[in-house]
Formats: structure tokens, sequence, C-alpha cells
């Protein structure tokens, strides 16, 4: 189990983008505020833009030292940058092109090389270069932000696929069966490593999933990939609207 699980649920899909900004600033903050940098894994997807224009957005874009702030990704398509399903792309338009964060210490996937599983080992070996290691002398993220799909799969991680068995590789990418498409993605341990891990989940759609892997039901989880997500030292915060949210106590 991880250090800690909170669970916060916020009535509106646009109240939970504010706590759960509200919560990465914090985290930033605490961190940069021991004199140390903050190294952040980011996600894609549509759910978490509006989380991303809060933080360039006043007042949180002027409380963030955006200069002590390392950016990472959590998975990618295998897409160029500039397509329309990339995850940079889609931070970069919400969040990166309106905060001063260091060109220099933002990371994107190196996602559409032709050979995927070198281009994760790359990235693999730039984590390990870059990211203090504390945790099992693992790669030491301060906030990892997820989301969840319907069928619990979270970062790339997807039901019945190899990715979800790997325990030494930190990066892997691998093809995913259900839409057809080859994906990079962060990996358990690495994941596991962190401080904090911040579940972003909004929509109905996502609520039987959400329940599941809240469950204190081990059987009842273990169908869905998020449910692996526990920090070993960390703490893992779910913020979830009222949709999302509405299948938990039942």
């Amino acid at each position: 189990m991880p250090a800690s699980r909170e669970v916060i649920v916020e009535t509106t899909a646009e109240d939970a983008a504010e706590r759960a900004a509200g919560r990465l600033v914090q985290v930033i903050e605490e961190r940069t505020g021991q004199g140390k940098e903050c190294f952040l894994a980011l996600c894609g997807g549509t759910t978490p833009s509006e989380l991303y224009r809060r933080l360039a957005s006043p007042p949180l874009l002027e409380s963030i030292p955006w200069h002590d702030v390392h950016i990472f990704f959590g998975d990618e398509r295998d897409v160029p940058q500039d397509h329309v399903e990339n995850n940079y792309r889609l931070v970069t338009k919400t969040l990166l092109d309106h905060v001063p964060v260091p060109l220099t210490q933002v990371h994107p996937m190196p996602a559409d090389c032709r050979d995927l599983t070198a281009a994760a080992e790359q990235y693999e070996n730039l984590i390990r270069r870059l990211v203090p290691a504390e945790n099992d002398d693992l790669p030491t993220f301060d906030l990892i932000l997820l989301g969840m799909g319907a069928e619990g799969h979270t970062a790339s991680l997807f039901p019945d696929t190899p990715a979800l068995a790997e325990r030494e590789r930190l990066v892997v990418a691998q093809f995913v069966p259900v839409i057809g498409r080859n994906r990079m993605t962060f990996t358990f341990p690495l994941i596991n490593a962190a401080r904090n891990v911040m579940f972003f989940i909004t929509g109905a759609d996502k609520a039987d999933a959400v329940a599941a892997v809240l469950s204190d039901d081990p059987e009842r989880a273990s169908g869905y990939p998020a449910a692996r997500v526990q920090p070993r030292s960390g703490n893992v915060i779910f913020v979830l609207d009222g949709p999302a949210a509405r299948a938990i106590h039942e």
C-alpha cells in the first residue's frame, strides 16, 4: 500500500481541475522551498487540458518557480510531435507555451522514432541521468500526473499488455492491440518510486473503474492496471469530479 491515499471529489470537472492544479503547485512549492529542483511527469489526453490552463493562468502562473521545474512525460503515442494526438503537443499548447519553464528542462518522449524500443531505452537513460534516485535507488519524481481510461488503463499501461509485468525497465515501448498502435510508457517500477502520484479523472464513463480501483477487494481491482499504482514510500491522490466518483460507495 502507498504511504497514504487521498480521495478528493469535486462537483464539476472545472472544480476538480482547480483542486488538482492547486495540489500540483503545493508539491512544487514544497520541493523548491527546500532549495531543490522539482521533477514532474505529465500526461496527455483531453482530460488534463483544463488543469494545465489553470497552471498557465493567474494566480497560479506567478506562484510557480518555473526555472526550478523539470518536465517529463509518462507516455506518448507513436506520432510526430506536431500531430494532434501527440501528448507533448497538447501540453505545449495548453501549458508550456504560456509559462517560463526553460526549454532545456522540458523532456518530450521521442516516440516518433523508427526504433521505438531503442528510443524508450534512450528516454530511460535520460531519466536515470537527470532525476535524483532515492526510493530503492530508482529515479524519484516529485509528482507523476496520471489519467485513467474506462477499462482502467493508466499512462499506456493497458490491460493484457506485456508492460504490466515489467520489473526491470523503467520506460518501454509496446504495441497495444485494443487501439492498434504502438506506445511508449513509464512502467510500474518508475511510477511507484515517485513521492506523489496524482490521478486526475473526470466523467461518468470512468465511474465503474474508479470504484474498482479504490475498492478494498483485491479481486475486484485486479483487472484494472491503475490499481497497481501504489507508491512504495509516497502518496497517491485521486482528484475526481462527481460523475467519476458516483459509484465509489455503491
